[in-house]
């Protein structure tokens, strides 16, 4: 053990005294949560929607009347008036709006004779986000339009009365729990695959095979420095995270030991995988090649950015072995559903031991030779 500890000296001493490497692994995921959890996920505001009227009756003003209530409410969009239809779609293409409603002419009387009436709404649908949100804000106006004035005694219709178990999750917090893995990647393949290749390039790891350390001691204690690097980083992400995230789990004991304990078992999946990537590994420039690779396939098919359930089946199959999977799973389960020991338990003993298998493999795989 103390030949152990020793390496871990070294190492740490060595991750101390490089300021700007403490910075990349901790820094980028921050600046990342920030930018990516307020770019992405937020809800449409101040869309520009033109309203052709063609028939200027009675419910064409009912529906005027709820634009007006939306743009001084939610805000999802704005109503600008057009006289052409032609025009609107015409600067709908161009992007000059966003979308367009049209009413047609005898719209009102329609309604009133309960004669299938119809209004057209042209939407740009290259983007998806953008249209499906003004898609689905316009069809929630025709349903409360359809909505009888009076509602009959008894029910005519099935309803659907929706029970959501947690307060809005914004999309910040729905980042976090992929950000603080990500930031515990960065540590362990920076401050640990990086590090370990150019020592050896360098010849340091020929001081460590003239000494009796055995080579269970070298992988371990090789290994022991990365995992506590990697547990610097997730503790600090999650800390700073979620006070810009706001949430306030993180007060919370019972909370706090579990993030620790996923923490340490992250690090220790996260590190011996790479370790084992990176034990017969030579040249320094294989592990800076490797990093865009290894974020693509580990970080996106975990579930961090867009839900596993939708991937094809190919790509859940990565998901399935990813341990990047586990640590979001289980960083959700505490930070966004406090669901407790219970609930986070099977990520636990994957990521354990996914970790421990790495490190024995890798152990075998080590040659203690100059």
């Amino acid at each position: 053990m103390n030949r152990m500890l020793a390496i871990l000296e070294r190492e740490m001493r060595k991750f101390f005294r490089s300021p700007a490497l403490m910075l990349t692994s901790m820094v980028l995921p921050l600046v990342q949560l920030v930018i990516l959890g307020n770019a992405f996920g937020g809800k449409i505001r101040d869309a520009t929607i033109a309203v052709v009227d063609y028939d200027h009756g009675s419910q064409a003003l009912k529906i005027r009347e709820a634009f007006d209530a939306v743009a001084a409410n939610i805000r999802t969009f704005t109503t600008v008036p057009y006289d052409d239809e032609n025009r609107a779609r015409r600067d709908v293409r161009t992007g000059k709006i966003d979308g367009a409603v049209i009413i047609p002419a005898q719209y009102s009387r329609r309604v009133l004779a309960g004669d299938s009436p119809k209004i057209g709404f042209v939407v740009d649908n290259s983007d998806q986000f953008m249209s499906g949100s003004l898609e689905a804000e316009m069809q929630s106006l025709v349903d409360s339009l359809n909505d009888p004035l009076i509602e009959p005694k008894v029910a005519q219709k099935i309803a659907l009365q929706i029970v959501e178990l947690y307060p809005y999750v914004e999309y910040m917090k729905y980042l976090l729990p992929g950000l603080i893995s990500l930031s515990m990647y960065i540590s362990v393949m920076i401050g640990g695959g990086m590090l370990y290749i150019d020592d050896k390039a360098r010849g340091v790891h020929e001081g460590y095979l003239v000494t009796p350390i055995t080579k269970l001691e070298l992988v371990f204690g090789l290994n022991l420095a990365g995992s506590v690097k990697a547990m610097l980083s997730g503790v600090t992400i999650a800390a700073i995270g979620s006070l810009l995230a706001g949430l306030g789990v993180i007060f919370h004991p019972a909370a706090d030991l579990q993030l620790m304990v996923l923490i340490l078992c992250t690090a220790v999946a996260l590190n011996g995988m790479m370790f084992l990537l990176m034990v017969r590994v030579e040249d320094p420039l294989v592990p800076r090649a490797m990093f865009g690779v290894l974020n693509t396939l580990l970080y996106f098919p975990s579930g961090a950015v867009y839900p596993v359930h939708a991937f094809p089946p190919w790509l859940k199959a990565i998901a399935f072995i990813d341990p990047f999977t586990y640590a979001v799973s289980g960083f959700k389960a505490v930070l966004l559903k406090d669901g407790g020991f219970g609930a986070i338990e099977g990520d636990l003993l994957f990521l354990f031991a996914f970790g421990l298998a790495t490190l024995l493999i890798a152990t075998r795989l080590f040659k203690r030779t100059l």
